[in-house]
């Protein structure tokens, strides 16, 4: 098929049937464009029935190495505030650093990606976050490894705005269903397993090990992705990438997280707090005032006024918040009592593996009759309760897991079903714009409940601090609910 040239120049998308990239004379692709272009997989492979599968199952390999790196690093922070003589609020950043620079990236990887090939800028992500994995195992200083951790970023921002792209375009359409629920089992398990991981790793062979893990993770779906996903058959125009918007959301996301940081003692002036706030004010009001006057936004605010959009996305943000919380709660806690990193890890699994288990069995053991906005309350209902027992339990290992098991249980029910209506309520036009705004909460509200315990822990010393994050990581279940009692659509 023939594509006029004005095509691409507006942006539209243009379309190419398999067989015709199978015609087309870079099908291999050699020398220098073995870089640039995308591999069409092997005749033996990509005419079988089970072809698709094994995309699919390539995909998992990312949302596997992503999960389980956001549930790992948390573990290593007292390892690491050792080694480097950081407190706190310098250590954070090695988790802040990487989600503010997510935060950041995924729409406009995302738009870029559309332009240049998923499978390229895919396979892309995966080299980039593996190297940076290496590098960050290997770092000589904390500043080092803070440095490597946005390069990481990077490297997972095109892993994770094309994921859900690539496992849809390489399923039949009556295979959809199923091969989105390979993906998030395979999410799920990194989720659920990176506690007990980390915990071992830390304990036996050193913290440098949580990322060195990922090096033969990645290789390996670094050259599976090279011969079993499949070409973009859907591509954009040439992506315009609104630079100025990135560098003011990044501004404005960064200098919230470093006033929070110098409060948990980051060693600055505690005046640079107030300016960092004030900058954060400043750059947030520019973002929001040129999204609105572009002509194509990062983020479409208009859709903000659309209800039930905005109190989902807030919604949002506060389950994100209230399942990483604990992450770098619980390992904090249990260290003051003299525990290990391994049983550390083994306690905090609860949460993730309460999670992982709602979220993939939930429609079969809720009752039928329960919509999104029913499962909705009754998750941010189960969430506030479970935070209320922590808050007057005892916080031994022995009595931890079960309010931590029953939060997983309750963020499970309620984070689907939130992104569903946040979904359903956005326009089938601006569906793209719609989930990058749902990731960008996403990671806004784990950067946040990174930052929010680690300050409640530096200002309250003692048990005192651990009981006060808790009331913390409670307030914002009380918004989850207030938000999900809103009447939506």
């Amino acid at each position: 098929m023939s594509v006029p040239a004005h095509a691409a120049d507006q942006g539209e998308t243009v379309t190419i049937s398999e067989q015709h990239l199978a015609a087309l004379p870079d099908s291999r692709p050699r020398g220098w464009a073995v870089l640039t272009q995308e591999r069409r997989r092997p005749d033996r492979i990509r005419t079988r029935p089970w072809a698709w599968r094994l995309a699919v199952a390539t995909v998992c390999f990312g949302a596997f190495m992503g999960q389980l790196d956001a549930s790992i690093v948390t573990l290593t922070y007292q390892s690491i505030g050792r080694e480097f003589h950081a407190g706190p609020g310098a250590v954070e950043w090695v988790s802040l650093s990487y989600l503010l620079a997510l935060v950041a990236l995924l729409v406009p990887v995302g738009r870029f990606s559309d332009a240049h090939g998923r499978k390229l800028m895919y396979l892309y992500g995966f080299a980039v976050f593996t190297l940076a994995s290496a590098a960050c195992g290997l770092a000589p200083s904390l500043a080092v490894l803070v440095v490597f951790r946005v390069v990481q970023a990077l490297g997972a921002a095109l892993m994770q705005a094309n994921s859900v792209a690539l496992v849809t375009t390489s399923a039949p359409a009556g295979r959809m269903r199923s091969a989105l629920g390979m993906q998030a089992a395979g999410q799920a398990i990194g989720l659920a397993l990176g506690p007990t991981i980390g915990g071992a790793l830390v304990a036996t062979i050193g913290w440098r090990w949580v990322f060195l893990i990922n090096v033969p993770v990645g290789i390996v779906a670094l050259v599976g992705g090279h011969y079993l996903l499949p070409r973009t058959r859907q591509r954009s125009g040439a992506a315009t990438v609104d630079a100025v918007g990135v560098l003011l959301l990044a501004a404005a996301s960064t200098a919230a997280m470093l006033g929070l940081s110098v409060g948990s003692g980051l060693g600055l002036p505690v005046w640079t707090a107030a300016l960092l706030f004030a900058l954060a004010v400043l750059a947030g009001a520019a973002f929001a005032r040129r999204q609105n006057t572009r002509p194509n936004p990062l983020v479409d605010l208009s859709l903000l006024r659309r209800g039930g959009i905005a109190p989902g996305l807030a919604g949002g943000l506060c389950g994100y918040l209230i399942l990483f919380g604990p992450l770098v709660l619980v390992p904090v806690v249990l260290g003051r009592h003299g525990d290990s990193p391994l049983f550390s890890g083994v306690v905090l699994t609860a949460l993730p593996l309460g999670f992982a288990l709602a979220a993939t069995l939930a429609d079969r053991v809720l009752p039928s009759g329960w919509d999104d906005r029913v499962r909705c309350r009754v998750g941010a209902a189960g969430c506030v309760l479970a935070l209320a027992l922590m808050a007057v339990l005892p916080d031994s290992g022995a009595v931890l897991p079960v309010p931590l098991a029953l939060l997983g249980v309750a963020l499970g029910v309620f984070t689907p079903a939130n992104n569903t209506l946040v979904m359903r309520a956005i326009p089938q036009s601006s569906a793209g714009t719609g989930g990058g705004m749902v990731n960008m909460g996403r990671g806004m509200g784990t950067a946040l409940g990174v930052a929010a315990v680690t300050l409640a822990l530096y200002l309250v010393p003692g048990e005192a601090g651990a009981r006060t994050a808790v009331g913390v990581l409670l307030a914002f279940a009380v918004l989850a609910l207030a938000a999900a009692t809103r009447e939506r659509p």
